[in-house]
């Protein structure tokens, strides 16, 4: 059994690792792209993405959270997996249907580990990270002297040695570029820039922008910057090649969304542009530095929803990316953020600086999650009014999935689960506990037990 220590409402570990995991940023490892092709790289228009029924769009979006989220959202997979739907073929997994996987932080490791890996990961994921003591394998190989000379008078941070480590331990070595020839769903993970504030997705449209070629970029990088937490690891550093391709943002959103998409669109898609036209200045920007992708979207359903107000918006887009043609379209929203108690309003004196230092950072993202949640709900209202070039209602049903702690029944087991610590270790029998909920919740929610009749689930879970 491991054991954590907690002082203030702040894991001892995550504390020593603010002290030794800390640095200036690390130089770039992403290469430069010739000569931009909207036809090359990894991204959505060159995937393969119908899988199982194509008039079944499934969506799973993986919150951060640490080891916490990477568990939960594990578990919903599992339960994924064992559910068992008719095809033409034959009886098959809920989970061959998913076409999408967003992740975040913690949550960006399951997505990636199972893009990787697909069947594989439910064999060997829980041994080689979940159940793993990562936090303390990564202070110690701080601490080891034969670790300083990498990290002495060069770039190489101690997070570009948290990225080694999880190649060593997880991802081996694979790249965006290995990804094409999986099979699995397209996974979306997501970082934070820090100068802009811009969201850094990590598909080729989004590297397009910045010239360069996401196919040689580690797994374990894009990893390790989605998860570095402000204060406890140092930020990732890529480069910014902008202008050097002949990509052209304007002429790029035109040909994909139409030219009334300007005047159509919103807020979100609108602040969304304005992070992108920042980019593409590599004067200013000449190199980017990565934190968690928690500051900008910590439960995964940014960009989910800018692509769902972009279909509200423009009817080039619903026909180009065949979301006219779906009867069915399933977001599983796997929100493992958690809010643990503490006794500070039971004391004269303030917490400590680390303290305040991650609630600061902490209630303001679970807030803005909290609402991205809700705008899910409203996009779903509003997509249900759209008429599609015939007049007619477009005929799609949609199943807001949302699958949190706040809905667990029992006030003990609810704040055991709102107590577990955001860090990179768990004992196993929380590893097993969160895993077990993580299914639960998923058969008691009513939109998934309504999505199950939809699809003529027999013995649907209730």
């Amino acid at each position: 059994m491991k054991a954590r220590a907690v002082l203030g409402g702040v894991d001892i570990g995550m504390a020593l690792a603010a002290l030794v995991l800390a640095g200036c940023a690390s130089r770039p490892s992403n290469p430069p792209l010739a000569q931009y092709d909207h036809g090359y790289g990894y991204r959505v228009s060159n995937w393969q993405a119908e899988r199982g029924d194509p008039q079944f769009g499934l969506v799973v979006t993986m919150s951060g959270g640490g080891t916490r989220a990477a568990a939960f959202s594990y578990g919903i997979l599992e339960e994924l997996r064992r559910t068992k739907v008719p095809t033409p073929n034959g009886p098959g997994h809920l989970l061959d249907n998913v076409n999408l996987v967003t992740g975040i932080s913690g949550g960006s490791f399951t997505a990636l580990a199972y893009a990787l890996y697909g069947e594989r990961l439910f064999d060997e994921y829980e041994k080689r990270f979940l159940k793993r003591d990562v936090q303390g394998d990564l202070v110690g190989m701080v601490l080891n002297p034969l670790s300083w000379p990498q990290m002495t008078g060069g770039s190489f941070t101690r997070t570009d040695l948290a990225a080694d480590y999880y190649d060593r331990i997880l991802f081996e070595g694979a790249t965006f570029g290995d990804l094409r020839s999986r099979g699995g769903p397209f996974t979306n993970v997501a970082a934070t820039e820090v100068t802009t504030g811009a969201r850094i997705t990590f598909n080729q449209n989004t590297f397009d922008l910045l010239c360069s070629d996401l196919s040689a970029v580690r797994l374990a990088r894009a990893a390790a910057a989605s998860s570095a937490v402000p204060g406890v690891f140092a930020p990732i550093g890529f480069d910014n090649y902008a202008g050097s391709c002949g990509f052209d943002l304007r002429a790029n959103v035109t040909r994909v969304f139409g030219s009334d998409i300007a005047k159509e669109s919103a807020g979100r898609v609108t602040l969304r542009d304005r992070e992108l036209v920042a980019l593409q200045d590599s004067v200013a920007h000449r190199y980017l530095h990565l934190v968690d992708g928690g500051l900008s979207d910590n439960v995964g359903l940014r960009s989910l929803l800018e692509g769902l107000e972009v279909a509200v918006a423009s009817e080039r887009f619903r026909e180009v990316s065949g979301f006219n043609k779906l009867k069915r379209f399933a977001v599983v929203n796997v929100n493992s953020l958690a809010d643990a108690e503490n006794d500070w309003g039971t004391h004269e004196e303030p917490p400590n600086v680390v303290a305040m230092l991650l609630r600061a950072t902490g209630v303001p993202i679970d807030r803005y999650s909290y609402e991205q949640v809700e705008l899910l709900r409203d996009f779903v209202r509003a997509l249900q009014k759209i008429r599609g070039p015939d007049g007619q209602p477009l005929a799609v049903e949609f199943y807001a999935i949302d699958i949190s702690f706040d809905a667990i029944a029992d006030p003990e087991e609810k704040r055991y689960f709102r107590n577990l610590p955001t860090s990179f270790v768990l004992t196993d029998e929380q590893v097993d506990r969160l895993r077990e909920m993580a299914g639960r919740l998923l058969r008691q929610s009513p939109d998934y037990q309504r999505l199950l009749r939809d699809l003529g689930v027999a013995g649907n879970p209730g």
